[in-house]
């Protein structure tokens, strides 16, 4: 294998990690905005706690991908970031409003479990953001994203003002919404709020099939070479099947009550997800326009990169861990 297919499956690695952690706390934004009924404060406390220990060590993992997609893909980079600056942006504002509300709210005279301006800023950033990462990877999964003779020719409002990134931009929203309604009927014991959680994840899961389901549709015509590769392979095949039934199994899972696996089968869906859509762009970086191979950095760049990215893994690991264990223990390990 060569040392940028190595390098690319790592950047794939991060944003599976960086959906199931960091996806999940922009999806406790959604919920925080849709808190209603009597225990709404609750509710909100509830997302707050459960976010609040480590919603910024959770960026880490979209940091790595970033850095290893401009350390050792640089013309992608470029491509990417030029052709989708606006969506881009746009991702990284609500990501900074998103930090900075979360933070001002705690002294607001409101209080977390009220509604406040820095809640609703919260909130909104918090759907803002997830839909421009999907919007965003669903431009570069079309081949409207061109690029010849060192210049983007596809403009920069046309490949992800289409109607598949956009779809791909809810799908990644209701898909958050999904994970963090999940997760949160873990963070508490107490069990209206139990239900309350239980109840939105059973929503948000058949929201996801749905769009999920129009986004396949779509495929053939808006991402060709995407669609073509998972449906005509056995291993696409196989991605969309371990998807399929987590999803159901997480939903069923949900019905009966059985919240740790319904959390697991929910982290498969995602793992399943991401990981089809790498599957399927082998072996592009943008659809149609700079494969893995032709967009790499030279050798010596990324024999460094691995070598400073091992380095990295053994300080960052363990540190996850230990936070981890540190914060979320009954979460991870109930009952004990």
């Amino acid at each position: 294998m060569s040392l940028e297919v190595v390098l690319a499956g790592v950047i794939l690695l991060s944003l599976i990690v960086y959906a199931l952690l960091g996806g999940a706390d922009f999806g406790g934004g959604v919920w925080d905005l849709l808190a209603w009924g009597p225990r709404s404060g609750e509710q909100r406390q509830t997302i707050a706690r459960a976010i609040g220990p480590i919603w910024e060590a959770n960026h880490v993992w979209m940091i790595v991908a970033v850095v290893l997609l401009f350390t050792a893909f640089p013309l992608a980079f470029a491509v990417i970031m030029t052709a989708l600056h606006i969506p881009v942006t746009l991702m990284l504002v609500g990501i900074v409003l998103r930090g900075s509300s979360f933070v001002f709210r705690k002294v607001s005279p409101e209080g977390e479990g009220k509604a406040s301006h820095w809640q609703r800023v919260f909130a909104v950033s918090s759907i803002i953001t997830p839909v421009m990462l999907g919007v965003v990877l669903g431009a570069i999964s079309t081949p409207a994203i061109g690029y010849e003779d060192g210049t983007v020719t596809g403009g920069f409002v046309a490949p992800w003002l289409a109607p598949f990134p956009w779809v791909v931009g809810a799908f990644a929203l209701a898909l958050f919404a999904f994970l963090a309604a999940v997760y949160l009927t873990l963070e508490t014991t107490e069990p209206n709020l139990q239900g309350d959680f239980r109840a939105r994840a059973l929503g948000s899961a058949a929201v996801v099939g749905a769009v999920g389901s129009i986004a396949l549709v779509m495929a053939p015509g808006a991402a060709p070479e995407l669609a073509n590769r998972l449906g005509e392979s056995p291993a696409g095949w196989g991605f969309l099947a371990i998807g399929g039934m987590s999803l159901l199994g997480a939903a069923l899972a949900l019905y009966r009550r059985r919240y740790v696996l319904a959390r697991v089968l929910a982290g498969s869906f995602v793992a399943a997800v991401l990981a089809g859509w790498g599957f399927a762009m082998d072996p592009w970086l943008v659809a149609g326009a700079l494969s893995i191979h032709d967009s790499a950095a030279p050798d010596v760049t990324l024999r460094l990169v691995l070598w400073i990215l091992g380095l990295g893994t053994v300080l960052l690991v363990p540190a996850f861990a230990y936070l981890y264990l540190t914060f979320k223990r009954q979460v991870l390990f109930p009952g004990r």
